[in-house]
């Protein structure tokens, strides 16, 4: 049946956005990571240059509290990522078991493709 290789054709196409979207999320994170971990690596060297650790000092580095600020950004916004993939994660699921039961519908409905109308046993 035509409508059936449709809908599976869709679910897969839903599957395969999932899956996008999950690779999107995962290496959007990544890049967070990397960024917050440069940012820690500036702040230190930018503490070590001026002598100054503590933040609450009245010559802490400028520079040094604004990568802080940034990087604490960046920390939120990556678990905000994170909740997003472990949404998308269940959907694919979702989609995939949609996609499952619509491959098992065109399988049944190929098994009796002979172009004859069903006819109720009774």
């Amino acid at each position: 049946m035509k409508s059936r290789e449709n809908l599976v054709r869709l679910k897969q196409f839903q599957v395969n956005e999932r899956s996008r979207r999950i690779d999107q999320l995962n290496t959007m994170i990544a890049e967070f990571e990397r960024m917050a971990v440069e940012l820690d690596a500036q702040v230190a060297a930018e503490e070590a240059k001026a002598g100054i650790t503590d933040q609450n000092h009245f010559a802490y580095p400028t520079f040094a509290k604004a990568a802080r600020l940034r990087r604490d950004n960046l920390r939120i916004s990556q678990a905000e990522l994170v909740q997003q993939r472990e949404q998308a994660l269940f959907d694919l699921a979702e989609a995939e078991a949609e996609l499952r039961k619509a491959e098992a519908l065109e399988t049944r409905d190929g098994r009796r493709g002979d172009g004859a109308p069903r006819v109720a046993a009774g």
